[in-house]
Order: structure tokens, then C-alpha cells, then sequence
């Protein structure tokens, strides 16, 4: 796992369009803000990055006006701005998600009297169903890495390793991030689970099914793997992100599944089969790491769109 980033105190937040402007003056309720994030929310890096980002772009919107002389007005002029340039609603979203949480927390530990924000209306979230394989595309492309030609250069256990990591994504439904930061010890092959530190460092256990544990042990005994990263590179290392995504790039190749792919969509997979199955909708919340159960239903909707389909191909009076 990425190691935290360190404190930023002491550091200005810079205005990412213009790096060569003379430095503005501190900005110290928003590093105040930022040691907040990290030490009492423990948010992970990338969120952090998100909102310090989205900070730097509304002070650069609002000029030489402080924090709490802007107006209701001023952050709707903003929302104008960004849809006039045609953001995505999601991007739109998270810049005021983090604008709503400083002023939050302004109002809370810094005794703003209002919060300007609190009242303004957002465009609403697209909702996308997510793309979801089929079993039989899913028996496809886990069993590409045996049968497909292998890399002249690469170890004789990487093949084994880039199985183990398929067979674990779509066992597990893990994100990319929490797959790639395993340990050996985090995985228990007597109580057939894997132990998961997801999202604000929370803590999950999820069970694995036979194929993936036997992957994995084909794998960490090929490689001769004991301790330390469950998944390693050509030079016994930490496997990066990136290199998992090219993974899963390289062996879609080699199967006849038409559409682009990406880890997420295994776990998009993952998920569905499982409801498609007859798991309930809270213990696929559980499995996920996810906070709210609302994130977790947008899983039912795909289900259904595969009853209606199902319905509509089969049923004499469709």
C-alpha cells in the first residue's frame, strides 16, 4: 500500500492551472482542513488529492475573497462555470462534496456563523448501470492466462501469478488498490477468506472460493513467495496498480469478449452474480466494503435489466 501522505501544515496549497505565479498567501483554514482529512477522517491519499484540488479550484474562482465572505452566489456562479464547460456531472459532484465537507467543518471547529453552500442544488448524478460479463466470458478470460502464449521474458511462475490475481478479483470482488496492497499473511487458507483494508483504512474479511485459494497456492509455491506482498513483479517487488490493469489488458486479447475491460468490472461481475444467485443485498454491501447500501443497489437494477431481458427472449407473450 502507497504510504500516507505526510502532514501539509506547512505547505501551501498551490493553484494546479498556474504553477509559475508568485505564491499566494497561506491559506491556513484549509490546511487546517487537510490535517483534518488525514488524521481524524483518515482518508486515503487520493481523497485527500481530491480535495485539496477542488479547493485550489474554487479559491482560484473567487479571487482575493476570504472563505467566509463568499456568498450562495458566488459558489452558483461557480457550478454555472464548470457546467458552461461542460463537466461531467460526477467531476461537478465531487468539487462540491469537498466544498460542502470544508464548510462543514468551518462552521464546526472554526465557528462560521453560515454555511453559503449548505442550501445550493446540484445537477443530479448520471446513473449508469455498470457492464457486467457473463459466466461463461468470466470462465473465459480466468483461464486466459494459462493458454496464452507466454512473455519470452518473464518468469515461468508469472502465468501462475496473473491466474491467481484474476481467479482473487473475481472471488473476492476486491478494488484494484486493495488487491494490489494483499500481504501473504492476509490471506487464510484454513478459514478459505482474505482479510481487506479498504476505503478510510476500514478493515473487512471476505471469503474465497476454492478456485482462487488453489490459484493462489499454485502461484506463491511457483514463485516460491513466503512472505511479505502476496503479489509480486519480475523483480520480487510490490506488483503496481498499472501493472495489474496491463494484466488484464494483455489476456482480454485472447478471448472473445468484445468489449473493453477494466478491473472494476470484475468486481461489477462479482457482484451481480452474486445477487443473480440469491445473496441478499446486505451481505454483498458487507463483501464489498461499501458504506452505503444505496451504492450497493444499483447492482439490483442490473439484475433486473437481465430478468426483463431473459423475460423478453423466453416468455410466448413477451
Amino acid at each position: 500500500m502507497a504510504a500516507r501522505r505526510p502532514a501539509l501544515a506547512a505547505r501551501r496549497l498551490k493553484d494546479p492551472s498556474n504553477e509559475e505565479t508568485p505564491a499566494a498567501p497561506r491559506d491556513l483554514s484549509a490546511e487546517e482542513f487537510v490535517r483534518y482529512l488525514e488524521v481524524e477522517r483518515n482518508a486515503s491519499a487520493r481523497t485527500v488529492t481530491a480535495y485539496e484540488q477542488a479547493l485550489a479550484g474554487f479559491r482560484a474562482h473567487k479571487g482575493a475573497k476570504t472563505w467566509q465572505d463568499c456568498s450562495a452566489d458566488d459558489f452558483r456562479d461557480y457550478l454555472f462555470g464548470l457546467m458552461k464547460k461542460k463537466q461531467a456531472r460526477s467531476y461537478i459532484r465531487l468539487q462540491f462534496s469537498a466544498l460542502r465537507t470544508f464548510y462543514r467543518f468551518l462552521v464546526e471547529r472554526k465557528g462560521l456563523s453560515r454555511d453559503p453552500i449548505r442550501e445550493l442544488e446540484l445537477p443530479k448524478a448520471e446513473k449508469k448501470l455498470p457492464l457486467v460479463l457473463t459466466r461463461q466470458q468470466i470462465d473465459e478470460l480466468l483461464s486466459a492466462p494459462l493458454k496464452a502464449p507466454k512473455q519470452r521474458s518473464a518468469p515461468s511462475w508469472m502465468p501462475l501469478r496473473d491466474a491467481a490475481i484474476m481467479e482473487m478479483f473475481y472471488s473476492s470482488g476486491l478494488r484494484l488498490a486493495e488487491l494490489a496492497a494483499l500481504n501473504v499473511a492476509d490471506v487464510d487458507l484454513y478459514t478459505e477468506s482474505v482479510r481487506v483494508l479498504g476505503k478510510g483504512r476500514k478493515e473487512r474479511v471476505c471469503p474465497i472460493g476454492a478456485p482462487a485459494l488453489e490459484a493462489v497456492s499454485r502461484y506463491r509455491s511457483g514463485a516460491k513467495v513466503q512472505s511479505g506482498p502476496l503479489f509480486i513483479n519480475n523483480r520480487r517487488g510490490r506488483i503496481s496498480t498499472r501493472s495489474v490493469w496491463l494484466i488484464l489488458k494483455r489476456y482480454l486479447r485472447y478471448t472473445s469478449i468484445p468489449i473493453s475491460l477494466s478491473p472494476h468490472k470484475l468486481r461489477h461481475s462479482f457482484a451481480t452474480h452474486l445477487l443473480d444467485g440469491g445473496a441478499d443485498l446486505r451481505s454483498v454491501q458487507a463483501l464489498l466494503g461499501h458504506a452505503s447500501l444505496s451504492t450497493t443497489q444499483i447492482y439490483t437494477h442490473v439484475t433486473v435489466e437481465r430478468l426483463k431481458r431473459a423475460y423478453d427472449e423466453a416468455h410466448p407473450r413477451a
